[in-house]
């Protein structure tokens, strides 16, 4: 009976097995479907989530091109919320924040390439610009880890060694510059980056020897460049081995007599050595090379020049030296007919050695060679109103005034010009833009003012005239020229005669010889009816050189309201003869009385 009935709990285990058993079968497969469809779903999200990333960074760029930094840097950041793990977003918004010269944005700059670093540790591109923020924000250390960094972690960026050197030279680190420029060399040969660099550096330290022996590395490695060997030769100079640099200087002449460049070169080093005699023998060699550029040659005259102006400053006589510059102008002349910088040079030479004509004719024949030498166009404008050469003054200021219309000077001389032809509103138009044009000069502006006074008193304008003349005594009050004018137009005008005085006394008490501000004086006290003062200060004028039929016509003027018609006739008459325009004197001698 046992049997039986634990042969039934066998059959009913069994059953129950396999029934569990059944159960487990076709419940797993249904629980591993359900797991597979969360997976496709969360997969499917991620790649949604993926796509709109791209496409958002692709928006980022498209704005990022149009130079619209804001839109962009948006763009990314939304880019950078749906993809973490993008590096290249990161990059984008450091390069955006990178541009601005906000220090936050700097900051901000930096944190982002520091990501984008973290995610991507071989683009080049980005520990370049690690550097560049780095560099920006003065944090060298961070910016020489950076390119230190990179040149271990990605092939083939030797040639951004320099840039390396470059930093720490900033962070004054010379021995580790030196060290990273020997590193380009081994990956790049030897070149003129490195070796200048590192001439520097050891001269700077006061390494003299190894300085010498780069810059001679550098010669050996490139004989023909004479550029290199006259770099080599000024730096050299400049410290003191004055006779070594000629040493290096003429070896390399002597296999290549051909440049004119070290020719011109050495000539200098001769000068300054004192070596005047060879100097000047080797520079007439490179004068007639016709290798050498022009510029280099009128550079050399300018120095002569140079030269001959301090000479001249300090009182020192050089026949020889004067007349050496000469004949360089000379023969730049030969060579060069048409070209405009020789005449400028040659104008400034004769203005150095006071020969005003001759460098009139310079400047003249540079400005017509097409000069643009703004020097050039002032000096000819200035000499023509020295020799009072008034229609062309105006003709050249004029055209000068094409090529610089926003020169106050060329204005200045135009409304100058003008002035002198009595063509008031020309003068007026020109004077008040080059006074618009010269606010940063107080005494350009001061003379403008005072031609504007006069100007606006021809053009009858009388108050505008007044304002310029209070102008211009604003900035300076005892200017006796515009002391002089302005109380003599208010003489002519009775007004303001107690002011007029006062100015025009000022001046005289200044001035008591000169016989143009006693005959303004004189006229002044005349307009006051002071007429025997008038008498006095009038007569004290005419005892002086300078006097002119004005003058005689005031004595008479003057002689006629204390009575004396015959002595006032007689000095009219003198005034007739001094004058061509003497209607109004004719009337008064034909009449006997004052008009």
């Amino acid at each position: 009976m046992f049997i039986v009935l634990l042969l039934k709990k066998r059959k009913i285990i069994s059953l129950t097995l396999i029934t569990l058993a059944l159960a487990l079968l076709i419940q797993f497969p249904l629980n591993a479907q359900r797991d597979k469809r969360k997976r496709s779903g969360e997969a499917e999200l991620k790649d949604l989530q993926q796509r709109e990333a791209e496409s958002t960074f692709t928006e980022g760029m498209k704005f990022f091109i149009l130079e619209d930094y804001s839109k962009s840097l948006g763009a990314f950041q939304r880019a950078s919320e749906l993809n973490s793990e993008e590096p290249m977003t990161y990059f984008k918004m450091a390069e955006i924040f990178a541009k601005s010269s906000n220090a936050d944005d700097q900051t901000r700059a930096a944190g982002n390439i520091e990501r984008a670093l973290k995610l991507n540790k071989k683009n080049k591109y980005f520990y370049l610009l690690a550097a560049e923020i780095y560099t920006n924000q003065n944090n060298f250390s961070k910016a020489e880890a950076a390119l230190e960094t990179m040149t271990r972690e990605v092939a083939d960026t030797g040639e951004h060694l320099y840039q390396l050197a470059a930093i720490y030279q900033y962070d004054h680190k010379p021995d580790e510059a030196i060290k990273t420029y020997n590193r380009a060399e081994a990956v790049l040969g030897i070149n003129e980056i490195s070796s200048l660099q590192k001439e520097k550096l050891y001269l700077e330290k006061g390494n003299v020897s190894d300085a010498i022996a780069e810059g001679e590395k550098l010669l050996k490695a490139y004989p023909d460049n004479d550029e290199y060997v006259i770099r080599f030769a000024e730096t050299l100079a400049q410290k003191g081995q004055q006779k070594k640099a000629i040493e290096y200087t003429e070896k390399f002449l002597s296999t290549h007599p051909e440049s004119g460049s070290a020719k011109i070169f050495l000539s200098g080093l001769y000068r300054a050595d004192g070596r005047e005699t060879e100097s000047r023998t080797m520079l007439k060699q490179a004068i007639a090379d016709p290798s050498v550029d022009v510029s280099q040659k009128v550079m050399v005259l300018q120095t002569y020049v140079g030269q001959i102006a301090q000479n001249k400053a300090r009182n020192i006589s050089d026949p020889d030296l004067q007349a050496f510059a000469l004949g360089i102008y000379q023969d730049l002349q030969n060579q060069y007919p048409d070209d405009p910088n020789v005449y400028v040079a040659g104008g400034n030479l004769h203005l150095s050695l006071g020969h005003k004509q001759e460098a009139q004719q310079s400047f003249l024949s540079a400005v017509q060679r097409g000069s643009a030498s703004f020097e050039a166009w002032q000096n000819l404008l200035a000499l023509e109103s020295q020799f009072n050469q008034i229609d062309s003054l105006i003709f050249h200021s004029e055209q000068g005034l094409e090529i610089f219309p926003n020169q106050a000077m060329l204005h200045y001389f135009n409304g100058y010009g003008h002035l002198r032809k009595r063509s008031y509103r020309e003068a007026i138009t020109a004077l008040e833009q080059a006074k618009k044009l010269s606010s940063a000069n107080p005494g350009l502006l001061h003379d403008i003012n005072g031609m504007l006074g006069e100007s606006y008193n021809g053009s009858k304008e009388f108050a505008k005239s007044d304002q310029a003349y209070e102008q211009a005594l604003a900035y300076n009050p005892n200017d006796d020229f515009i002391l002089n004018n302005y109380s003599y137009y208010l003489s002519l005008r009775k007004e303001h005669l107690e002011k007029a005085e006062r100015m025009a006394e000022q001046v005289v008490k200044s001035h008591p010889e000169n016989a143009t501000y006693l005959d303004t004086y004189a006229w002044v006290l005349y307009s006051r009816e002071k007429y025997k003062e008038a008498r006095k200060v009038m007569e004290r004028a005419l005892e002086l050189t300078g006097t002119s039929a004005e003058h005689f016509e005031h004595y008479g003027d003057i002689l006629f309201r204390l009575g004396d018609v015959d002595g006032a006739v007689k000095q009219w008459e003198r005034a007739r003869s001094l004058t061509s325009q003497h209607e109004l004197i004719d009337k008064k001698i034909a009449n006997r009385r004052l008009y």
